[in-house]
């Protein structure tokens, strides 16, 4: 059964003396949107600028210092024009009149970031630090969505949208609830000071399969990309050397199929990708740092790390609905050290897709050994921002049938009857084949 997603507005009981906080702080929002949009939005002189992650790059440090928000509220507020900005984009291409996105709506977008909600109250960040706020419940709640929904322990929170409405003068917090299902609620509740965190590594490859995953998944076709980008390049060419409007036109609806295919390549990708990492309960999936991948990447050119690029943004966003968080960790020797022993040598690796480990012989798929180093990296990290007295909860990374932790105890799933050893043989699913 799919998620079942509610949308539940419920008035808050701001203290009077905090009220300006949150006025404040949504004009900051607002001003880190339009910030945004007014940078982005290059119609009809160039291209608009439609990815988050060149959005963020460039704005971010400027918006951070500009404002008292915290960082996820400014990522918040550039991530709301992006979306906007590709609306927009998407509407030219239509041939619909529009312009360039502005907002002046009261409205502040919280994720458990920078927000903690509960079942009677919420704590919500603000330009002058955290103000909690009393739900106003109804006396019976009870076939109200309140009842159904906020008080129902089967719902969790997921990003929510603070509003103000001014002729009452009240705030509303729209909360959107997902139902959980037991197997996710008993992830919450293993470990009294916080998460299970289960990691999924992915590494990204020119050539041969577009990702490997650290659960043994082969997605996407890189080969087969390549290919459809020479075909689209020949045709260009030749219809280049006519050089008559006709051809010109006929270019550019060609860049537009190539675009909307590639798209949608990723898309799909992306979904596998996605589709893992919730079969297998994972809070985290790690990918390799994406910058100066040209450099580093032997074959990549311009259109990989823009596709690489892509396909990592629609996994963050696409993550967000589902409460996973994607991170990118330092690329350095995954794909020499070994998985299963930690000897790191260049000689590791045999030949493109051949591992073969000098210490201890363990023998696999190199793209699948880093994707695996991958996870473990993110682990780490993890593992070493908790703050627990009794040394936190597991942290492990998602392998095919079941998981590992950093001191390399292997656990098999439930369905599994395969030893720790099968983990080394991934699957040969194909998406985009």
């Amino acid at each position: 059964m799919g998620d079942v997603i509610r949308t539940v507005k419920i008035k808050l009981d701001v203290p009077t003396e905090r009220c300006d906080d949150l006025h404040q702080t949504k004009d900051q929002f607002l001003h880190c949107a339009n910030t945004t949009a007014e940078w982005a939005w290059r119609y009809p002189h160039d291209y608009c600028v439609t990815s988050k992650q060149t959005a963020e790059n460039t704005l971010y440090e400027h918006l951070r210092n500009e404002t008292e928000l915290t960082a996820n509220l400014v990522q918040k507020g550039i991530r709301r024009a992006i979306e906007a900005t590709k609306s927009g984009v998407a509407r030219l291409k239509k041939g619909d009149n529009t312009s360039q996105p502005h907002f002046d709506a009261w409205s502040v977008v919280y994720d458990k970031r920078s927000a903690t909600f509960h079942r009677d109250h919420v704590s919500l960040s603000t330009v002058n630090g955290r103000v909690e706020c009393a739900y106003v419940i109804p006396e019976n709640p009870e076939g109200t969505p309140i009842g159904d929904y906020l008080l129902n322990e089967d719902y969790a929170f997921r990003m929510s949208t603070l509003q103000y409405d001014r002729s009452t003068e009240s705030f509303y917090l729209h909360a959107r609830m997902r139902r959980t299902t037991a197997e996710q609620e008993q992830s919450t509740t293993d470990s009294s000071n916080t998460k299970h965190r289960t990691v999924l590594g992915v590494d990204l490859n020119v050539d041969g399969s577009l990702a490997v995953i650290s659960t043994g998944a082969f997605v996407g076709n890189a080969d087969e990309i390549n290919h459809r980008r020479r075909e689209f390049e020949n045709t260009r060419g030749a219809m280049q050397q006519t050089g008559t409007r006709s051809a010109h036109l006929s270019i550019q609806s060609m860049k537009d199929r190539e675009h909307h295919w590639m798209q949608d390549e990723l898309h799909r990708a992306s979904n596998k990708i996605l589709e893992e990492s919730r079969d297998h309960e994972c809070t985290h999936i790690a990918f390799e740092n994406l910058t100066g991948i040209r450099d580093r990447m032997a074959g990549a050119k311009r259109f990989h790390a823009w596709a690489f690029r892509r396909l990592f943004q629609y996994v963050e966003y696409k993550a967000e609905m589902y409460g996973i968080e994607v991170e990118q960790v330092s690329p350095a020797y995954t794909s020499q050290r070994c998985s299963s022993c930690g000897f790191t040598h260049e000689n590791n690796r045999r030949s493109k897709h051949h591992f073969v480990c000098q210490k201890c012989e363990y023998e696999l798929n190199a793209d699948y050994n880093a994707s695996k180093n991958i996870a473990r990296k993110l682990l780490k990290r993890l593992h070493s921002g908790q703050k627990s007295s009794s040394g936190g909860a597991p942290c492990q990374c998602a392998l095919k049938s079941g998981t590992l932790n950093l001191n390399g105890d292997y656990t098999a799933s439930v369905t599994s009857t395969a030893e720790g050893e099968s983990t080394d043989k991934p699957t040969t699913s194909v998406v985009g084949h």
